[in-house]
This record gives C-alpha cells, sequence and structure tokens, in this order.
C-alpha cells in the first residue's frame, strides 16, 4: 500500500468485460443520483423510474444523506474510526471516505463490491487523505469470511469497524441468509463496533410496482422488505436512538429532510455488545 492507502498500479486486479446492454444496479442507481458512470439502457430504466415511481427517487437522494449523517455521527459521538462499506455502488457526492476524513482525517475505510464498471472507476475511491487510508476489494457480499481477511489489510479488526450495508441487501431475497451474512460479519468484529444499514420497504402500493418494473427491466432483481424484516437485521444489537426508522427520520439535519410522501425506505444504526 502507499502512504494514501492506493495500491500500486500494477498490482490492481484487471477490470472485466462491462456489459452495457442490459442494465445494472449500480449504475442505474448512480443515474438516479445524478451521476455520469451509466449507459443508455440504466437511463432509460432511469427516466421510466422517474416518470412513474418518482419516489424511487427519493430514496435513492434521501438514503445518500442517510449515510452522510450517520458516518458523522459515528465518528463525531461515538469515536469510531474504521468503516467496512459493502456493496458501496459507483462514486458519487459523499463517498464514505469523504464524510469520515472530513470529520476526522485519520480515518480508514474499505469498500467492498464486485460490480466490474465499480471496479474501473474504484480510484475514485481510492483519494484518502495523507492521514488515513482507503482501499478497495473486489469481491460479493456473500463472502464475509474472505472479505474480513482481506479488509484486514487496512483495518485494525481488533478495534470497532463500522460495517456499512445500504441497500445491498436488498438483492439477496431469502432474509434468512441476509441475517445470517450480517452475523458472519459483525462475528469478526469486535465489540463497540456498529451495523449501518437500510433496505427499500414494502410500505407503498407505489414502491411494490417500482420493484416489478425494475426486475422486468432485466436488471438483477431488488427485493423490497417489510418494515420487520428491516428490524430483524438488527437482532442482538443495540439500537441507536430513535431505532429503525424511515431514513429521512434517522436524526434528520433540519426540515429540508421532510419529503412528501414519506419515502420506502427504513434503516438505522446498531452497536455490538
Amino acid at each position: 500500500m502507499t502512504d494514501e492507502g492506493v495500491p500500486p498500479a500494477d498490482t490492481r486486479p484487471a477490470v472485466p468485460h462491462i456489459d452495457t446492454s442490459v442494465p445494472h444496479s449500480a449504475r442505474f442507481w448512480n443515474y438516479m443520483l445524478g451521476g455520469k458512470d451509466n449507459y443508455a439502457p440504466d437511463q432509460e430504466v432511469g427516466e421510466y423510474i422517474k416518470a412513474h415511481h418518482p419516489g424511487l427517487v427519493d430514496v435513492a437522494r434521501c438514503s445518500r444523506r442517510f449515510l452522510g449523517r450517520a458516518v458523522r455521527f459515528l465518528v463525531n459521538e461515538q469515536g469510531v474510526r474504521q468503516f467496512l462499506d459493502v456493496g458501496t455502488g459507483l462514486p458519487t457526492a459523499g463517498n464514505t471516505h469523504e464524510v469520515a476524513q472530513q470529520a476526522d482525517p485519520t480515518a480508514r475505510i474499505v469498500y467492498v463490491d464486485n460490480d466490474p464498471l465499480v471496479l474501473a472507476h474504484a480510484s475514485a475511491l481510492l483519494k484518502s487523505s495523507p492521514e488515513g487510508a482507503t482501499d478497495y476489494l473486489d469481491a460479493d457480499v456473500r463472502e464475509p469470511e474472505e472479505i474480513l481477511r482481506r479488509a484486514a489489510k487496512t483495518l485494525d479488526l481488533s478495534q470497532p469497524v463500522a460495517l456499512v450495508l445500504m441497500g445491498i441487501m436488498g438483492h439477496i431475497e431469502d432474509i434468512a441468509e441476509v441475517k445470517d451474512l450480517i452475523r458472519r460479519y459483525l462475528g469478526g468484529l469486535p465489540s463497540g463496533s456498529y451495523l449501518v444499514h437500510y433496505d427499500g420497504t414494502s410500505t407503498s402500493e407505489a414502491m411494490l410496482r417500482a420493484q416489478e418494473d425494475y426486475r422486468n427491466s432485466g436488471a438483477v432483481p431488488y427485493y423490497v422488505r417489510t418494515v420487520a424484516e428491516v428490524e430483524a437485521a438488527f437482532e442482538g444489537l443495540e439500537l441507536v436512538e430513535p431505532g429503525v426508522v424511515r431514513v429521512t427520520d434517522w436524526r434528520p439535519d433540519g426540515p429540508e429532510e421532510v419529503v412528501a410522501p414519506p419515502v420506502d425506505a427504513y434503516g438505522g444504526v446498531a452497536r455490538k455488545p
């Protein structure tokens, strides 16, 4: 690793072929957030969603703001200096390392994703402050032990780590598998670590229709959860107030966070005892 946490160019993995003929969740979400790392199929789905399911645009933007508030809370109020962001998606404004290192330049962040386009743009996720470090792992969310092993090259796993799972678990249909994966991740992290997690929720007919239309687009399916299923992801952990709530209601910075109608996304922050 270099002083800024960036692997030498000759040790970075080769970027595999990127299929731009079908929409992809990372590129679609990038388009919804106003990014430019997307292609015509992603844009077509995005425009359809904007026209027919505008609430999903609110989910994209409000969940990003929730991430920022959660990271600032953990750094400024809980003293967390390490983050493992799994399923990070394409770089946009307000990436985890940007928020964390603005609060404390010594923060260390490891990103994980297995999308080839995210890998191609990983350099944007590796622009660490000189005092801190960032790294990017090309790996699947279903491999917690392998991810933890590789993350240990950048993070000190004997000290608290915040595990960040922002919407990624919606790609796993079985909630029992989701709970097992979270248990395995947290099993490799010490007491005092945190989970930051949200998912889209089946809290409106519009969201259920959006889920179906997105699935029919040819993209990898995304399964919206009941609120109870989102809550189940935090079993055995100490929830930070206000608990599992709509992402707009989690410690909002001000009235600008209020969205009408309410967004179909719930999440929270919890501590490992």
